[in-house]
């Protein structure tokens, strides 16, 4: 049976592929490095931002946490007011898992203050139990350790547990900590990442299904 849920957010639940893409665009621009295309910079969502782009670019030590410092500086600018698209029926779904009484959790490469103002903006604060980001544990993604934090904070065991999340980092996440696991396809991934999923979805509400049925 599925108690928790632990969810991805960018790809997941908001649709934020341009705005970090751009958002990585210009901060290479801005620092005179070589440019990459949209499908490039896509590629590497779900990956913790200096990894990001140490992956594009090979740069490393200062001069990526210089690139992670003038994306934040930029994504500020960029997403003034946190307004973020939600992708279709993830907020009806999270209500009615979580009046189900299904304790749902974000695992997000992203920063927690951010997480936090986005759920706020989406009215979906009242409804996440915990919060866990990439800078509130040692290791991101794949990593299990964002999950693991999430059930110990949550008394939640990772056989009652399903990681959802839109890249093959989220899934290999999941499966690193030994939850169930579900790829959604409308997000930043590609169906042929997720050979490990155990289930893949194309639409979100699809899975209040996957919950009815453990």
């Amino acid at each position: 049976m599925i108690k928790n849920i632990i969810l991805d957010f960018d790809g997941t639940i908001g649709d934020t592929c341009s705005l970090i893409v751009t958002t990585m665009q210009q901060t290479m621009d801005s620092l005179g490095l070589p440019p990459h295309t949209y499908s490039e910079c896509a590629a590497t969502i779900g990956l913790p931002l200096r990894q990001c782009f140490e992956q594009l670019t090979g740069i490393e030590g200062d001069m990526a946490m210089l690139c992670e410092a003038k994306y934040r500086e930029l994504f500020a600018i960029n997403n003034a007011n946190y307004r973020v698209h939600v992708f279709p029926h993830v907020v009806e779904t999270i209500k009615l898992l979580h009046a189900e009484g299904t304790e749902i959790s974000i695992a997000s490469s992203r920063s927690h203050q951010s997480l936090q103002a986005f759920l706020a903006d989406m009215k979906l604060e009242n409804y996440i139990k915990c919060v866990v980001a990439a800078n509130d544990v040692e290791h991101a993604k794949p990593a299990p350790d964002m999950i693991m934090q999430i059930l110990k904070d949550t008394g939640g065991n990772a056989h009652e547990a399903i990681m959802v999340g839109d890249t093959r980092f989220d899934i290999d996440m999941g499966y690193n900590a030994g939850t169930l696991t579900c790829a959604v396809t409308y997000g930043n991934g590609k169906r042929s990442d997720f050979n490990r999923a155990d289930y893949i979805i194309d639409d979100f509400a699809q899975l209040a299904d996957i919950v009815h049925r453990s």
